[in-house]
C-alpha cells in the first residue's frame, strides 16, 4: 500500500488544517500556566522592588538607632589661630577658658657634617660587628645591625627609617660637600626623648651617639622635646601631645598656636544631625508608601468582564506585603511616654489620613529637639529592646528583611516553589500534547492512506463496470 507524503492528498479532505485547528487546540491547554507564570514571575520582581524600598527605610531607621545622635555637641572657638576642638556625644555644654602657654615639640637630632652622603663614616668594629640602639624615653630599645657601607650618611638614614624605631631619619645638604644627618623623634613630648649609641665602632658612637639624659654625644640637639602646658578655667594642664583629649573630659583639643590671653571655648547641644535622620526618614517611609500603593494598584473593570485589569499591581492583595504594611503602620503610630513626649506626632511628624504619607512641622520638630532632647531620644529609642517607636521599627525591619527567614524570603521562597512545580506541569502537559499531535498525525495519515486506496479501487470498479456495459451494448 503507498503511502501518503502529504495529508489530504489521496483522501481529497483538509486533513493539514484540521490537523493545525487540533494542534492550536491542544495547545491552548499551556495558555493557563503560561499566564500563571507571568503572574509568578512578576510577583518575583515586585518582591525585589519591595525588598529594596525596605532596605532604603530599614536603613534610614538604623540611623536613629544609637543615643550618640541625640546626644551631639557642637564646640566653637573664638581663637581658631590657636587651637580648634571637638566633641564626643553627650559631654556637657558649657564655657571654657583656655590659655596655651607651651605647644608639644618633637625632639630634633643633628649630626656633624660629611662631604658626600656615600662615604663609609665608621672605623674598625671591636668585635666584628656593629650595632645602633634607638630608646625612646622609657620605651624598649631597637638594635639596628649595620654593614660598613651602611655607615655612610644615606645608609644610616635607610637603615634608621627601615627599623620601625618611632624616629625619622634624613638628609640635609648645607652647602657644597656638606651634609648632615637629621635624626626626628615620631613622637612629641619629653617622654619621646632620643637615646642613640653605637656598640662595637667608637668613631662612628662618636659621630651619631647622643644621650638626652646629659644632653651629650657626637649630634646635637637642634629642636628640644617639650610638652603641652595650657590652662583651662584657670588651672594648669601638661600633656605630651597638641592633641588633649581629656581636658575637659569628652572635648579633644587640637592647639595648634600659643594665646596672649586666654580663649574662649564654647560648647553647646548640635540638634543638626538628629533633626536631618529625621527628616531622612520620613522621606524613606513616604517612598515605602509609594511603593506600596505602586505594588497593590487596582483598576475596577467591567463586571462582564472575564479577567482584571494588566495595569494591576503585582501584588495586589499579597498577604506579605499586607503584613509589613499594617505592621508598619502600627509602630509608626505606637506611643511610648517620656515627660510628654509620647509619639511621632509630639515631634510635629503627623500622618496624612488620605496617602498614609508622613509630614514634618519643621519648626516644632526642631524646638522641641531642642529643647526635650533627651526625652525624645527616650521616646524613639525606648529601652532599646522591645519598647521605643524606632527600636520597634527596627526590630520589624529586621524580621522583614532577614536573608533566610524574613517575610520577604519566606515569600520569595513560595513563589519560587509555586514557579517550579508550574514549570513541572507545563512540560507535562508539552509532552502530552506533542504526543497527542503525533497520535492525531498517524491517525490521518492511515485515514489518508485507506482513503486513498478505497479511491483506488472505486476507480477500478467504475472502470469495470463501464467496460461490461460496453461490451453487453456491442453484444445486442
Amino acid at each position: 500500500m503507498a503511502t501518503i507524503s502529504s495529508l489530504g492528498i489521496g483522501s481529497g479532505l483538509d486533513l493539514t488544517t484540521l490537523l493545525d485547528n487540533l494542534t492550536t487546540a491542544e495547545k491552548a491547554r499551556l495558555t493557563p500556566i503560561s499566564t500563571a507564570q507571568s503572574s509568578y514571575s512578576a510577583k518575583l520582581t515586585a518582591y525585589g522592588t519591595l525588598q529594596s524600598s525596605l532596605q532604603s527605610f530599614a536603613d534610614a531607621t538604623s540611623a536613629l538607632n544609637s543615643a550618640s545622635v541625640y546626644q551631639a555637641t557642637t564646640a566653637t572657638s573664638n581663637n581658631t589661630s590657636a587651637f580648634t576642638a571637638t566633641t564626643a556625644a553627650g559631654v556637657a555644654a558649657g564655657k571654657y577658658a583656655i590659655n596655651v602657654t607651651q605647644l608639644a615639640q618633637a625632639q630634633v637630632l643633628v649630626s656633624g657634617t660629611a662631604k658626600d652622603t656615600s662615604t663609609a663614616l665608621g672605623g674598625t668594629t671591636s668585635t666584628g660587628t656593629r650595632s645602633l640602639t634607638i630608646t625612646k624615653g622609657d620605651g624598649t630599645p631597637v638594635s639596628i645591625s649595620l654593614t660598613d657601607d651602611q655607615t655612610s650618611l644615606a645608609g644610616m638614614r635607610d637603615a634608621i627609617n627601615g627599623a620601625d624605631a618611632g624616629v625619622t631619619a634624613s638628609v640635609l645638604k648645607v652647602s657644597d660637600g656638606s651634609y648632615q644627618l637629621i635624626v626626628s623623634s615620631d613622637d612629641t613630648g619629653t617622654d619621646s626623648q632620643m637615646t642613640l649609641s653605637v656598640t662595637g665602632d667608637d668613631t662612628l658612637n662618636s659621630f651619631i651617639g647622643y644621650d638626652s639624659s646629659t644632653n651629650t654625644g657626637g649630634m646635637t640637639q637642634n629642636v628640644e622635646a617639650k610638652n603641652a602646658q595650657l590652662s583651662v578655667n584657670g588651672i594648669a594642664i601638661e600633656r605630651q601631645s597638641n592633641e588633649v583629649t581629656d581636658a575637659p573630659e569628652g572635648i579633644t583639643l587640637n592647639l595648634l598656636a600659643t594665646t596672649d590671653s586666654a580663649a574662649t571655648l564654647t560648647v553647646k547641644k548640635d540638634t543638626s544631625d538628629a533633626s536631618t535622620k529625621i527628616q531622612a526618614f520620613v522621606t524613606a517611609y513616604n517612598a515605602l508608601q509609594s511603593t506600596f500603593t505602586s505594588l497593590t494598584k487596582f483598576t475596577a473593570v467591567d463586571n462582564n468582564a472575564d479577567t482584571q485589569d494588566t495595569s494591576n499591581g503585582a501584588l495586589l492583595g499579597d498577604s506579605a506585603l499586607r503584613t509589613i504594611q499594617t505592621q508598619l503602620k502600627s509602630a509608626i503610630s505606637s506611643a511610648f511616654n517620656s515627660n510628654g513626649i509620647s509619639s511621632l506626632s509630639s515631634l510635629g511628624i503627623t500622618t496624612d489620613p488620605s496617602t498614609g504619607n508622613l509630614k514634618v512641622d519643621t519648626t516644632k520638630l526642631d524646638d522641641v529637639l531642642s529643647n526635650s532632647t533627651s526625652d525624645v531620644k527616650t521616646m524613639l529609642l525606648g529601652d532599646g529592646s522591645t519598647t521605643g517607636v524606632i527600636t520597634k521599627l527596627n526590630n520589624l525591619n529586621v524580621s522583614f528583611l532577614d536573608t533566610d527567614s524574613g517575610t520577604i524570603a519566606n515569600a520569595k521562597t513560595a513563589v519560587n516553589t509555586t514557579l517550579k512545580s508550574l514549570t513541572t506541569q507545563y512540560n507535562a502537559v508539552n509532552d502530552s500534547i506533542t504526543a497527542t499531535i503525533a497520535r492525531y498525525k498517524t491517525q490521518f495519515t492511515a485515514l489518508d492512506v485507506t482513503m486513498a486506496s478505497l479511491n483506488s479501487t472505486s476507480t477500478y470498479l467504475t472502470q469495470q463496470f463501464a467496460t461490461t456495459s460496453t461490451s453487453s451494448s456491442l453484444g445486442q
